[in-house]
């Protein structure tokens, strides 16, 4: 949540010339509502489903580049698709770096509290712990996109 995923996504599909993919916004696409909208009328259960059934929908893509949602990667059978089928990046970003750039609109459901919130945090970096690739994303987007390009090549990947 908020580490730019979906900046770095666009920046790197474009860089390679490929598409790029926004998980959260084809649910909201899908649902004619906001992520927000989403838990708050349906739970968080119906958004993981409905975000599986995305992700499955554009795994089959070809030079395609992904922003998933801050939590499909705590889902086993999503970790294990994408990590089987592609290249996962941990855009890693420290606690209060995503704190302090949430806005506080309600548009990130899950960062209302902010115990709740370290405890997802804890969470999720046990889950990103298992993606191909770890990057430091404090620095700027772009130069973010170009060290994942290196690192993916360095690695034999794509």
């Amino acid at each position: 949540m908020a580490a730019g995923k979906t900046t770095v996504a666009r920046m790197l599909a474009h860089r390679l010339r490929w598409r790029a993919e926004d998980v959260d916004e084809l649910i909201e696409a899908r649902e004619r509502l906001t992520v927000a909208d989403v838990f708050a009328r349906h739970g968080e259960t119906y958004f993981r489903a409905a975000e599986r059934e995305i992700l499955r929908l554009l795994l089959p893509l070809r030079h395609t580049v992904v922003a998933t949602g801050g939590g499909t990667f705590m889902d086993p059978e999503s970790q294990q698709a994408i990590n089987l089928d592609g290249a996962s990046v941990w855009l890693e970003v420290p606690l209060e770096t995503v704190i302090a750039r949430i806005p506080s609109d309600g548009r990130r459901p899950l960062s209302a509290d902010r115990a709740q919130m370290e405890r997802l945090f804890a969470a999720r970096q046990a889950a990103y712990a298992r993606a191909h690739v770890r990057i430091d994303a404090t620095a700027p987007a772009q130069e973010i996109a170009e060290r994942i390009i290196d690192l993916l090549w360095a690695g034999g990947r794509p």
